[in-house]
């Protein structure tokens, strides 16, 4: 039996090829390079650094234990090393460190979306297609793959000078990202577009992953349940739903990344409220929401705020469902003659 990457190469490889992939679960956008799950024999060869975390589980598959911050931060750098050819990238300790193909399957949707409304994009000069990533975090995950995947130009911004320097670092390698991505910082953690957008931007699209929490307490409490269920499913036990022990938040995450005063809810009508000052200037608002019964009082906030167009599109993982929602207060003739509109 094969216990870890203590031999040589030679009897990685052929134990590897027994199971050559380890599946994700489906429902990836068609377009999402990790529909074939995780070849860990590559992304070993890219990211040697992965190799100590990668053992064989019950099922006799290649993984890692996905609650074990280091090990989920070299399979990204892996990641981004084999797919995206991002050499140098890194997060500070305790800081979000978000999952690849999850990120990606929102930019892949938001392409759907760009496209479904400019019918030109496919074959137009994709770098003049301008995103405002709300929120980059340390980790700036969208600008690099969207650069990567769609040649896109990024304005990303945070509260955090921390996450600032860190983004910054993560790009300063790349010459393609370099060009593509610039930050701002936000100097009010009250505010969410003003003090960002100038008066001359345009954006195609805008993108976030808000704080969904609405306290420090609320976020402590959901890392101790994704642990604990991580660590059932490893051994094959179920949850125990009298157990109350607090675990720190192995999953990363400062405040300002994970709660918000009012949560996710409050956060989002807040950027609605906002969206209306810079109405002309974006062609698509989107949000990530991760709690399904939002969705109706952000479609209220909408119809107040006089949205003309609003779209929920939804995304899968296997069981996980997630969606985002998406507003103009553009019509579809407007949309079209967007770039006319200048």
């Amino acid at each position: 039996m094969w216990y870890g990457y203590k031999g040589s190469d030679k009897i990685l490889f052929v134990i590897y090829e027994q199971r050559k992939f380890v599946t994700l679960k489906k429902n990836l956008h068609p377009n999402n390079r990790h529909n074939n799950g995780y070849d860990f024999l590559a992304l070993c060869q890219a990211s040697p650094a992965l190799k100590p975390f990668v053992h064989t589980n019950k099922y006799q598959n290649l993984s890692i234990d996905f609650a074990d911050a280091n090990a989920v931060k070299a399979l990204n750098q892996a990641l981004l090393k084999h797919h995206y050819h991002i050499k140098q990238w890194d997060i500070p300790t305790g800081y979000l460190c978000p999952p690849i193909p999850g990120r990606v399957d929102y930019i892949h949707y938001l392409a759907d979306l760009l496209s479904a409304t400019l019918p030109t994009t496919l074959t137009m000069d994709k770098t003049k297609v301008s995103v405002l990533d709300i929120g980059t975090g340390a980790s700036c995950i969208y600008p690099i793959l969207g650069q990567r995947e769609y040649q896109w130009q990024f304005t990303a911004s945070d509260i955090d000078p921390t996450s600032i320097i860190a983004a910054q670092h993560n790009i300063s390698a790349d010459t393609q990202l370099k060009k593509s991505i610039v930050f701002r910082s936000q100097p009010n953690a009250a505010q969410i577009f003003k003090g960002v957008v100038q008066e001359n931007d345009r954006f195609e699209l805008t993108l976030c992953n808000p704080p969904f929490h609405r306290s420090l307490a609320e976020a402590t409490k959901g890392s101790t349940r994704k642990v604990k269920n991580l660590a059932a499913n490893k051994k094959g036990e179920k949850i125990a739903s009298s157990a109350n022990k607090t675990v720190p938040l192995n999953f990363g995450g400062q405040n300002a990344e994970l709660w918000c005063q009012g949560g996710e809810l409050s956060f989002i009508n807040n950027m609605i409220k906002e969206s209306k000052n810079i109405k002309n200037q974006v062609l698509w608002f989107t949000c990530l929401v991760s709690k399904k019964e939002h969705l109706s009082q952000l479609k209220l906030s909408l119809k107040k705020a006089n949205a003309k167009q609003v779209k929920v599109v939804d995304m899968a993982q296997g069981q996980k469902i997630s969606r985002f929602i998406a507003w103009s207060f553009l019509d579809e003739t407007q949309q079209k003659n967007w770039f006319d509109l200048v």
